[in-house]
């Protein structure tokens, strides 16, 4: 990205909510912040679906034990058989979806094919999160802060990222309002603007009563063509 633009920066998630996209969508480059601890019990390994039975947490199985300092990047898939699980999970919450069979050959391929490959969390995360931003009609660049020469410090690193890629709007998630220190975007000519995760209609889910934190998949299972228009940008 060049000659300005809004940059958001966040941690990769495993097939997450609508809102994740919706931060996507707004966005002039998308970086994904991996260069950061992993945390466990987090959204970076798991998301929750709706099934017959209430919601169900998928969760990707990762190596933990004395990594208690790991960075999301260095984080390893503990088990190979994780992808198959899932595929069957989701088979058998949204088998009866209006969409599924539309749009089951790809994500099928996701979870069968592409991401057994894989061997890091965050290769993982950005298969999915690249597929499904492609799938509602979101050309917004991903990267990683990889690419970026990184400094410490939670807003010293963010506004590293943003300068060295030529933002001029800073848009975050409401939750760094605690700690975000928003002149020293000020002084180097960014703005910090807040994502607003309210507003969102409702569709016709399966399983009620109606559920706004599940996984895209669950738009997309169930709306088909129709799922970007329920995102807000």
């Amino acid at each position: 990205m060049s000659g300005g633009g809004t940059v958001a920066i966040v941690q990769s998630n495993y097939i997450p909510w609508k809102g994740y996209f919706d931060l996507i969508a707004r966005s002039d480059l998308f970086v994904l912040l991996d260069d950061v601890q992993y945390t466990r019990r987090d959204w970076r390994n798991r998301n929750r679906i709706k099934t017959a039975q209430g919601l169900k947490w998928l969760s990707i199985p990762v190596e933990t034990k004395g990594k208690y300092e790991q960075l999301i990047r260095d984080t390893k898939v503990s088990s190979p058989d994780w992808a198959r699980g899932h595929w069957d999970a989701l088979r058998q919450a949204y088998g009866k979806a209006p969409w599924f069979e539309q749009e089951r050959e790809w994500v099928e391929a996701l979870y069968l094919e592409k991401a057994p490959e894989l061997t890091y969390l965050s290769e993982i995360n950005r298969l999915f999160l690249a597929a499904i931003a492609e799938r509602l009609g979101i050309t917004t660049p991903l990267v990683s802060s990889s690419d970026y020469e990184l400094e410490s410090g939670k807003t010293d690193r963010l506004l590293a990222i943003c300068r060295q890629a030529g933002a001029d709007i800073y848009l975050s998630g409401p939750a760094a309002q605690g700690y975000l220190d928003i002149e020293q975007f000020a002084e180097d000519g960014i703005s910090v603007e807040w994502m607003d995760y309210g507003g969102y209609g409702e569709y016709s889910q399966l399983y009620p009563p109606f559920e706004h934190g599940v996984s895209v998949l669950d738009l997309v299972f169930t709306v088909g063509d129709g799922a970007r228009a329920l995102l807000r940008y």
